[in-house]
């Protein structure tokens, strides 16, 4: 039942803060903190109440469908990231607020999708998770389209193909799945996963359900909308789909594409392989020559996540626990790193990095805690995403070392163009921009100091996160070889 109220309490959220105009950002801060607060006892009591996190009803009945929803390690820690990483994305909006007689509207849609995403992570049954997973999609692209950028209507119109077209081959790919059941025929994750399907009919289910993870990870060269995308939605947009949205890209090749067609992946693993890498390589070549910040961080994400995908389609146990671990670590790096591109933004009126300098000679304390925001972006030891780079790429190594010494160039590029960005905009002489400019102040400290003690706490301790997930790990492993 515990995780049925996490999808009911946000739904709740966001019909009170549709209606509550003026207090619609405390509404759905104390949404959002009530969530984490189940979250948090939902992962100090899993192992003695993980009965407690399952649920199943009829839903369907003449097609065997369920709501059924619970969760697993690999679950728990992608909802805990959504219900981590929420409160600051309702945070981050307090500078749009005051121009904003739209601001109800905006944080009811990000309740919404906090819905769908918990939805998402933990539905069991393969047409409630189409079902959540198409949910996900109407709120954020209503907030992209609403509160984005120039030429917002087109790039989101492209994103919105993009992920529906998506959506429909893993449709086709889960129909055919439901149709090989034994009579009567189920839904049911269990029965989807006991399917007997021949090679062919492998490398079939592969390419449907692959198309539409590939898209929403993305993968080259299913990622044209992402940069555009990236850059025109506002801050907040930005984050849910660097931060979580991508996620469940990921979560679907772990969850669902890797126990129902191992054949197919095994088939075709070299190529989605190198096509990850190809996108490790060409956003981190593309980042080099940017100048706009929000565009540099959206091909930094696009070169990171592609290393996700390749560790994990490499199939084995340090892949999957390094693609669980990674996604939480990009998770918070991504949104700490979004949310200080906005502070640049808004404090200096220009993302140009040539327009940015000196700033840590006037504030310290935000060139600090910039700085391991970099850190853990390029993977810096005893910061979070070294653990998750290292078994990702250890993963490669098993499966081709080639690959992985070709992979782990995203290591050197990733700090090249960082450190840049960080050099040019802290240190050097204060310009007309940055002369009178502080900014570090508390509303934004409640931002930043979380994401930075999260980024060095997972760096230094992370077997704690990584226990949770590891029997789940090894359950999917099993059923990988079976």
């Amino acid at each position: 039942m515990l995780t049925v109220l996490l999808i009911v309490l946000p739904i709740l959220g966001a019909i009170v803060a549709a209606l509550s105009p003026n207090n619609a950002r405390q509404v759905a801060l104390l949404s959002t903190l009530a969530q984490l607060c189940i979250t948090i006892y939902c992962v100090l009591t899993f192992s003695q109440n993980s009965s407690l996190m399952a649920f199943d009803a009829t839903w369907i009945a003449p097609l065997g469908i369920h709501f059924k929803v619970a969760m697993d390690g690999i679950s728990l820690l992608l909802v805990l990231l959504t219900n981590a990483l929420l409160p600051f994305i309702v945070l981050s909006g307090s500078a749009l607020d005051p121009i904003d007689n739209r601001a109800n509207t905006r944080y009811s849609l990000i309740l919404a999708m906090q819905a769908a995403l918990v939805g998402v992570f933990t539905a069991m049954d393969g047409f409630l998770f189409y079902v959540f997973w198409e949910l996900a999609l109407l709120p954020i692209w209503l907030i992209c389209l609403l509160w984005g950028g120039e030429n917002r209507v087109r790039i989101t119109l492209k994103f919105f193909i993009y992920t529906l077209a998506g959506s429909l081959f893993m449709l086709l790919g889960l129909t055919y799945l439901y149709l090989q059941t034994p009579i009567p025929h189920s839904f049911d994750i269990a029965a989807l996963y006991n399917v007997a399907l021949s090679s062919n009919a492998q490398s079939g289910i592969f390419w449907a359900m692959f198309i539409a993870f590939a898209i929403k990870i993305p993968i080259f060269p299913f990622h044209t909308w992402q940069p555009d995308t990236y850059t025109t939605a506002p801050t907040q947009g930005t984050m849910l789909l660097s931060g979580i949205m991508l996620k469940m890209g990921v979560y679907g090749l772990i969850r669902w594409l890797l126990p129902i067609a191992p054949q197919g992946v095994q088939t075709w693993a070299n190529l989605v392989i190198v096509l990850s890498i190809i996108g490790i390589i060409y956003g981190a070549i593309i980042a080099l020559q940017q100048r706009d910040l929000k565009r540099l961080a959206a091909y930094s994400s696009f070169s990171h996540v592609g290393l996700i995908a390749a560790g994990v389609l490499a199939m084995t146990t340090q892949g999957l626990q390094g693609g669980v671990f990674h996604m939480l670590a990009h998770g918070i790096n991504v949104v700490a790193l979004f949310y200080v591109i906005d502070l640049l933004e808004r404090k200096t009126q220009t993302r140009n990095i040539d327009e940015i300098s000196g700033i840590a000679n006037n504030d310290r304390e935000f060139a600090i805690l910039f700085f391991i925001i970099v850190a853990g972006s390029v993977a810096l030891p005893l910061t979070n995403a070294f653990v998750g780079e290292f078994l990702l790429l250890n993963s490669i190594f098993i499966f081709n070392p080639i690959l992985a010494a070709i992979a782990g160039l995203t290591i050197i590029f990733g700090a090249v163009y960082m450190l840049r960005v960080y050099r040019s905009t802290m240190f050097g002489e204060l310009n007309a921009n940055t002369q009178h400019v502080a900014f570090v102040h508390s509303p934004e400290k409640w931002v930043l100091y979380p994401l930075v003690i999260l980024i060095l706490v997972m760096g230094i301790y992370p077997k704690y996160l990584m226990d949770l997930a590891q029997p789940a790990i090894l359950q999917l492993m099993g059923a990988i070889g079976q």
